[in-house]
């Protein structure tokens, strides 16, 4: 016991031996953290409904969630379908008036690649996508039994319509999703 007092006594007395701490310099102010570029935007979540993917007609990959944050408009035809060939203007007026708030996707089935790129190019729809679903596999996904038929989804992936639209109703359903 004697000892520890006569270590704790001989450390005390050594600190009073080291020389004064020299004066710290006056704190600076914190540097500003400055971010050479502006954050990237959140990307969206992809919503169930566009959660699938094909190939064009080109034979690119393409992923539908690339489609999600805005509305969508999937037609569903086919490349001997009458009623397609006479909705085609109309599908290439909605790519025109509503293509930048509107992601249209054109899924053809039930045809060769040669006749659905042939139908493609006579109604000069080279604007919107198109994905060759040759085994119906997108068709089967969205419970689609005929062509054509339309599936609009909404900007959350809500699926608002599924079925045939006339010329009319298929422009008020899009500029009612795109308002």
């Amino acid at each position: 016991m004697k000892r520890r007092a006569v270590l704790l006594a001989a450390g005390l007395a050594l600190t009073g031996c080291t020389q004064p701490a020299e004066k710290a310099a006056p704190a600076q102010p914190a540097a500003q953290v400055v971010s050479a570029s502006p954050a990237a935007p959140a990307k969206p979540v992809t919503p169930k409904s566009l959660k699938f993917s094909g190939t064009t007609l080109e034979g690119a990959a393409f992923d539908a969630a690339s489609l999600a944050g805005k509305p969508a408009l999937l037609w569903f035809w086919a490349p001997w379908c009458a009623t397609c060939a006479s909705e085609a203007q109309s599908i290439a007026d909605v790519q025109e008036e509503y293509g930048d708030r509107l992601g249209i996707l054109g899924i053809a089935g039930m045809g060769t690649k040669k006749a659905m790129n042939e139908f493609v190019s006579d109604f000069q729809l080279q604007a919107v996508p198109h994905l060759n679903d040759p085994a119906g596999k997108i068709w089967q996904r969205f419970g689609i039994a005929q062509q054509s038929w339309y599936v609009l989804i909404d900007p959350d992936g809500k699926i608002l319509h599924t079925g045939y639209l006339d010329d009319l109703q298929l422009t008020e359903k899009v500029r009612a999703v795109t308002a």
